[in-house]
């Protein structure tokens, strides 16, 4: 085990870049500012898309979302495309997912099955036999829900009974109509959501957070008890909304004192068409309709009082601290195990977050930097820099190629991010000289392209006229959309390299090996 990088892989959902202490003073996130000293530290790190399904099924293929097929929420990753667990596998490693999968929809067909949908969520007679293999994890303990979504259950719902409690029900909210059937062994509850800023009644000693910690260190214990390499993902669902969380971190910060974002009047009179319609409060997004689009995130009224984001902001930061509590007991046992010097920890999420910025909330359609930037964070004592703040461009595409080169393991050719290992143990300063972010929200009616420099943004629309380009050095906070104005060269260049990009996205599963 020693000769071996064990891998431990941290991330929480829907987190804004900035939602970590050591950026932001009014946030109190002790473990982790502590892990930023104790290593490198990503300033211009982006997320592969801005939704859930099509990045964590990128960060186990290697491949973008056009290229392993869940390309939206509600898409599902085929279970025939290869995946970096099954490489850890074969190569000896124990491969373990506890938490948040989201690799699959929830609803099942016959042509496209999903064991995350309703009812098989709370069939527990299933998951008490049910722990993998999946998507490579030889081991798996799932749950589905954020904070108290009636889609808890599967091995959640089963530890928490063992906690002793069998009304574990209670604290989540019932079955909705839509996803009610007689299979459904767990569709009732009296549990209503708390308003803003109200507390979770869940007790702590049962929050999905302490099991997460609970079992990530019980099998880090026992992977090391029988001298197993590990690839650990430590898989959380905080901050994602709807913000809520249990006391005392309910009450932890006065949203009185928080600095809340807001719409700055005429900003969107440069963008797309459809930005404007977030601030209007019945908005008709019936043109990006179309067969097989099933809904889209963010496609709503944004608007929200001054006081309800101010509140929400306040239990998103409780969220965070909570979050970070359990972080830090990982982190502690992975220490108390003398295993730190040969793992390597990544911590990151899988998109970012609206909280008023732009007068947008939570997760929509609209590219900006609170949306497509992520924290990342990664330690590994000897190899990685300590303290270190770099502004190299990342994905998180990149991510298991890089975990795999850690590992000494074989690359596979198909995967087409970049590895990153020189960059990350401080050989080079930077390898990518651009990122790309997909978003096909709708098959077609809403599909968009993002690619980022050093300095530029370019986003593009399918089959729509309009765009956005901005320069993020003089206006970072992305005002002045320079699509349409004079600046013609700057927009053929940036279309240029956009073209180039979306070129260099194709995979080359094998060289050319003869010249016919």
């Amino acid at each position: 085990m020693k000769n071996k990088t064990n891998i431990l892989f941290i991330t929480s959902d829907q987190q804004h870049y900035s939602a970590m202490g050591y950026l932001n003073p009014e946030l109190k996130t002790p473990n982790l500012d502590k892990l930023v000293k104790e290593g490198t530290t990503f300033h211009r790190a982006y997320t592969v898309n801005p939704t859930c399904t099509p990045t964590r099924a990128s960060w186990i293929t290697g491949l973008y979302p056009s290229q392993h097929g869940a390309y939206s929420l509600g898409t599902k990753l085929m279970e025939n495309i290869p995946t970096v667990g099954s490489i850890f596998s074969q190569n000896g490693y124990k491969t373990a997912l506890i938490g948040k999968a989201h690799f699959q929809p929830l609803k099942s067909t016959p042509e496209y099955p999903s064991i995350e949908a309703y009812p098989i969520l709370h069939d527990l007679d299933f998951w008490k036999k049910f722990h993998g293999p999946f998507y490579g994890f030889e081991h798996v303990e799932l749950a589905r829900n954020h904070t108290n979504e009636s889609h808890v259950g599967q091995h959640y719902a089963l530890w928490m009974i063992e906690k002793g409690y069998n009304n574990w029900r209670d604290y989540f909210l019932p079955t909705p109509d839509f996803f009610k059937s007689p299979e459904d062994k767990y569709p009732y509850s009296t549990h209503k959501n708390p308003k803003p800023g109200e507390a979770w009644e869940i007790p702590e000693e049962i929050h999905y957070n302490t099991w997460i910690a609970e079992r990530t260190n019980a099998l880090m214990e026992e992977y090391k008890k029988n001298n197993s390499p590990f690839f650990i993902w430590a898989s959380f669902f905080d901050p994602h909304p709807q913000y809520m969380v249990p006391e005392p971190y309910a009450s932890m910060y006065d949203p009185t004192k928080i600095s809340v974002p807001e719409h700055k009047p005429g900003e969107f009179d440069d963008k797309p068409p459809y930005f404007s319609l977030s601030q209007i409060e019945n908005p008709d997004f019936s043109d990006f309709y179309e067969e097989e689009g099933n809904g889209i995130q963010g496609a709503g009224s944004h608007l929200r009082s001054k006081e309800i984001k101010a509140k929400n902001i306040a239990t998103m930061y409780g969220m965070m601290t909570m979050l970070d509590k359990y972080i830090g007991k990982i982190l502690d046992k992975l220490d108390e195990l003398g295993l730190s010097e040969n793992t390597l920890v990544c911590y990151t999420t899988d998109h970012g977050d609206f909280l008023g910025q732009h007068g947008l909330v939570a997760k929509a359609i609209h590219h900006y930097e609170d949306l497509l930037k992520v924290p990342l964070v990664v330690k590994m004592p000897g190899t990685i820099p300590e303290g270190k703040i770099s502004n190299s461009l990342q994905s998180t595409l990149d991510l298991p190629q890089t975990f795999l080169s850690f590992a000494k393991l074989p690359i596979p050719r198909n995967m087409t991010g970049i590895d990153e290992k020189s960059v990350w143990n401080g050989e080079v300063e930077n390898i990518r000289k651009y990122v790309m972010i997909e978003n096909q929200h709708q098959p077609t009616k809403l599909n968009i392209r993002t690619y980022i420099d050093q300095r530029y943004k370019v986003t593009v629309y399918y089959d729509k006229e309009y765009g956005e380009i901005y320069d993020l050095l003089e206006d970072p906070f992305e005002y002045k959309n320079l699509w349409n104005s004079s600046h013609k060269d700057l927009k053929i260049q940036l279309l240029q390299k956009f073209i180039s990009a979306e070129m260099a996205k194709a995979p080359r599963p094998m060289p050319r090996i003869a010249g016919a």
